[in-house]
């Protein structure tokens, strides 16, 4: 058994609203860990994703703090760099699609609008790690990693980026104060930048593949 910190705490620049990111690798069911509180995977999983040189590889290597070790090893380390990143058009590509549905279903299913902000978030931040890491030398794993892509970063207002952070803090959390009409309405002004800045990140990476 090991367990690993990562995210912020391990990056250093944990907020006041940020969690605290833990996995947990075990062979077969571990009842001592949940879900609600570790990511968990087993030994033979991550070593799939490390050969796949999958983005929460990459992540886990650059950034992850070992706890504890049964066997006094660092699995992780004993892994080695993972595999080339080569899916990055892919996943660009699958974000951008995501963030299309949140804005189809906003218009469908207004009762949902915190989840499809929180949606939105979602696909911003992950396309834009996705990007760092197939074409820069400097991956960002932050939840700001798409305000951290120099002259590629997403130009919206800071508060609307905070709104769409907010609302995926209050779908997968549970906590913080809640969208009014307002703010919501200030998020979808920013939907035509963020969907111009998506489409220009995806072109990239698929040129460059």
């Amino acid at each position: 058994m090991h367990i690993y910190a990562f995210g912020s705490i391990s990056r250093g620049d944990i907020q006041a609203d940020s969690d605290v990111d833990l996995l947990a690798i075990v062979d077969g069911f571990d009842s001592r860990f949940s879900s609600d509180i570790y990511s968990i995977y087993s030994y033979n999983r991550l070593r799939d994703l490390w050969q796949e040189g999958n983005p929460f590889a990459w992540h886990l290597s650059l950034e992850s703090r070992l706890i504890f070790s049964s066997n006094n090893d660092d699995y992780l380390k004993s892994l080695g760099s993972p595999s080339s990143y080569n899916n990055c058009a892919r996943d660009c590509h699958r974000f951008y699609s995501l963030f299309r549905e949140a804005i189809d279903s906003i218009a469908v299913r207004p009762n949902s609008k915190v989840f499809d902000l929180s949606t939105v978030f979602l696909s911003i931040r992950n396309i834009a790690t996705c990007y760092s890491l197939g074409m820069t030398d400097q991956p960002v794993f932050s939840r700001n990693s798409a305000l951290c892509l120099g002259k590629s970063s997403l130009a919206i207002t800071s508060e609307a980026y905070d709104i769409f952070l907010r609302s995926r803090i209050l779908c997968t959390r549970g906590y913080g104060t809640n969208i009014t009409d307002r703010e919501f309405q200030v998020a979808v002004s920013q939907f035509d930048k963020i969907d111009d800045w998506m489409a220009l990140l995806t072109a990239q990476v698929k040129t460059d593949e």
